[in-house]
Order: structure tokens, then sequence, then C-alpha cells
């Protein structure tokens, strides 16, 4: 359906509600695959994903109805592919501002694509990247908030919060999307800029645990460090002792031994 509702350029502005879908992001991607050409920013939001799928197929769970999970098309030809993580930089800062105009303060990017509230995860990032040779042809960026839910299996979950239990009251589902949508192609057109160095700094000061004694962990090796940033590929930049070592997605763990 169409959406006249939200005060954006294209992001949301062609937006296709469903009330079932396994991955939002996989009905985007099959809708991509058609000839019938869908605008950039087209938005697919389901009212329950039953399949939902996080970081390298870790498995999202959200309760139907409560949420808020959905998938943005975006085509960023103009991004070298080697700078396909600024992507990821540009709809975390996104989500970051728009969260924090609802709740205030205290949301942060747990490293590459949580999102985290005073160390509890309220929501997370998957990108899927669509490149021909050495062509960025198309991004699916797909998005889970946890919006009204205030029950999370912690046998499935680890530590999560939801906006509604941190302001203690509901939220409207399509309220929040409009404005994530907004801060979202905010961002994105920034990125269109060439801005690299300026997004990367906001996005590493907004990092969860940055700059902070931690404690970490890389195979059997248990460590504390401080992440003092990333790489232009999105590797996280941990310090220990006298030596920074770099660390691909799934290389290392985030401990918390305070308890």
């Amino acid at each position: 359906m169409q959406n006249n509702t939200f005060s954006t350029l294209f992001v949301g502005q062609n937006l296709i509600r469903l009330p079932a879908v396994d991955s939002t992001n996989n009905f985007l991607k099959m809708l991509v695959s058609k000839s019938e050409p869908l605008p950039e920013g087209t938005v697919i939001m389901a009212d329950d994903q039953f399949a939902g799928r996080g970081q390298q197929e870790s498995a999202w769970h959200a309760e139907a109805g409560l949420n808020l999970t959905f998938s943005i098309l975006l085509k960023p030809s103009f991004l070298p592919v080697q700078k396909q993580f600024m992507l990821n930089i540009a709809v975390s800062i996104g989500i970051n501002k728009a969260l924090t105009a609802f709740v205030n303060e205290n949301v942060k990017v747990k490293w590459p694509n949580d999102i985290y509230f005073e160390g509890k995860k309220v929501g997370g990032i998957l990108i899927e990247n669509n490149i021909a040779g050495t062509r960025y042809k198309s991004a699916v960026v797909g998005i889970g908030i946890n919006v009204n839910q205030r029950y999370f299996d912690i046998e499935k979950v680890k530590p999560a919060t939801s906006i509604a239990e941190i302001l203690n009251q509901e939220v409207d589902l399509i309220k929040l999307l409009a404005v994530l949508c907004s801060h979202i192609e905010s961002e994105y057109l920034k990125l269109r800029t060439a801005n690299y160095i300026r997004m990367t700094e906001d996005y590493v000061n907004g990092l969860y645990k940055f700059n902070q004694l931690a404690w970490y962990k890389h195979k059997d090796y248990i460590f504390e460090g401080r992440i003092r940033g990333i790489t232009e590929t999105g590797q996280l930049i941990i310090r220990a002792g006298n030596a920074e070592t770099n660390y691909n997605f799934k290389e290392v763990e985030f401990l918390d031994l305070n308890g």
C-alpha cells in the first residue's frame, strides 16, 4: 500500500504491511527477484514474523503483534563495495537517534549490529547485500525492535528489554516506525556525501562498552580490554594490555563477569 503519512522522501513511502511472514527479509528479497522493479525505500512490515533471523543465522524471537519487524530496500550503488560496512554504520546511527528520541538516553550499538539499552538488548539489524562483481546493486535491511513486549524467555534470548518497559507505557508501532524511517533516511542521505570519517566517529562514540574496561572471550581465551574503534571493513578493534587486535564478526564475545 502507498503511505502518505511518513515525513520522508522515500523510506517508508511504499509500505507493505503483512499479517504474518517467515521473514520480512526473505519476503522483500523475493519481491526484488521479480521483474517488476521496486522503488528504493520500500518497507515490508510484519505483525508476526515467525522465523526471523539475526546476524549469521541467529534466531530473532519476537512476540506477534507487539513489536516492530520490518525490512527496507536500499540501493546504495554510490557506495564502494569495500565500504559496505558504512551502510551498517548509517542504519545503526539512524536507529540509535530514533530510539533516543523516545527514551531520551542510554541507547547504544553493541557491535556489530545489536541495539542496547542499559545492558539489555532492545533491537537488532540484519543487512543482506546484493553485490555483482564490484558493483553494489541493493541491500535488504532487516530491523527488529522490541516495542510493547514485556516478557522475554531467558532460555532463548540474552537479557532483553523493550521500549514499553523502559517508558512503562505502550508505544504506537506505526508512529515509532515513522520516526525510525525518518532517521535512517537522514543518515543514508549523509552516507551519499561520503563523509565516512565523521559517520564512523559517531558510530564508534555510540558503541556499547566503548573505551570501557570490560571482559571478552576469543575462542577459549578470556581477557580484559577496551574497544578502541573499528577498521574500514567493520572489524572491532580491542586493546588488551599494550596490544590491539582486530576481530571479525563472531570472533569475539562480550562477557558480563560483574555479577
